[in-house]
């Protein structure tokens, strides 16, 4: 199967007049905060790959650590015939893992905003399953979704979700999402996500402030962006990287900080940055089995199974519908 056999819409970001809405909305609001999509320009999401390679950064590896140890297992629980509709599959490096072990898949559907990575993880899964028709769709998946016709019906869809992106979203967007997703996978079928574990803060803290500044390269990028795309001003040395760990909320919390007063254009905007001020572009939620299990049941689902790295640093959550086995 061919990947030139598909058209990929790039909708990597919405169109600048309404990207500087957006943007001038978070930077007037108080505290001022900008969205985390804004990260994956070609740049930043080449950061972020780099990022993963860290040695502070755990989370990539214990995920593939638990995929290596419950692929089969996972597998074997969702069962034949499944079609595996993936949130945000980005380079697909865990989710070939999963597929190794799949019986007869039906398809493969990543969905990705950057058509880059996409097309990226469409030209590898070939290589490794010739046979596996792929759909891909270049969308944003917290819109609302048309999937491809399947080539054929499957047992059973299974929505993806690896990382820990659920995360990143605060509990009642996370919870909407998942409603989202519930409705998509219909009533036979299933959501498979990744989240991260409460754990101890050093070991969460480092993974956000890497020794080689990758991270703060990768957040700094977000304004770089902002420059290119919008005709901002931003200096970038005048503007640091700060993330820590919020205990009571459960989440690591990371923020752009103005290092001087300025001003900033924005479009026809001049915005007015303390020293010190606090920027709000990510939160990062960190979880326990019992916190996930009850963010599942706001959405009208149940967890069926749970996984561990060995480490027991990630989880893996299969969830159905509440009620169904």
């Amino acid at each position: 199967m061919s990947v030139q056999a598909y058209a990929v819409r790039d909708e990597q970001r919405p169109p600048d007049n309404l990207l500087l809405q957006v943007v001038q909305r978070g930077l007037r609001s108080q505290p001022k905060r900008l969205p985390s999509w804004l990260f994956y320009d070609e740049r930043g999401s080449a950061l972020f790959e780099q990022i993963c390679e860290q040695p502070e950064y755990y989370l990539t590896r214990a995920e593939i650590a638990l995929l290596d140890a419950h692929a089969g297992e996972i597998a074997a629980v969702l069962g034949s015939d499944v079609r595996l509709v993936e949130y945000g599959s980005g380079h697909a490096i865990k989710t070939r893992l999963l597929l190794e072990h799949l019986a007869t898949p039906v398809a493969w559907v990543p969905i990705e905003l950057s058509p880059e990575p996409l097309r990226l993880s469409m030209q590898r899964m070939e290589q490794h399953f010739p046979e596996l028709p792929i759909q891909p769709l270049g969308a944003d998946f917290t819109r609302p979704l048309r999937l491809p016709v399947p080539p054929r019906a499957p047992r059973r869809t299974v929505v993806y979700f690896p990382g820990s992106t659920i995360g990143n979203f605060e509990e009642r967007e996370a919870a909407q999402l998942l409603r989202k997703m519930r409705g998509e996978m219909g009533d036979n079928g299933g959501i498979l996500v990744g989240a991260d574990l409460k754990k101890d803060r050093s070991v969460i803290e480092a993974a956000y402030n890497d020794r080689a500044g990758v991270t703060a390269s990768f957040t700094l990028n977000m304004l770089a962006r902002l420059n290119r795309e919008l005709g901002c001003n931003f200096e970038l040395g005048s503007f640091r990287h700060r993330a820590h760990y919020n205990a009571m909320a459960g989440r690591i919390e990371t923020h752009i900080l103005s290092n001087r007063e300025q001003r900033v254009r924005v479009g026809r905007l001049q915005v007015l940055f303390r020293e010190d001020e606090a920027m709000l572009v990510e939160y990062s939620c960190k979880y326990s089995v019992e916190d996930f299990a009850a963010l599942a049941a706001t959405a009208g689902l149940t967890v069926q199974h749970v996984w561990f790295d060995p480490e027991r640093m990630f989880s893996v959550h299969y969830l159905t519908r509440s009620g169904s086995a």
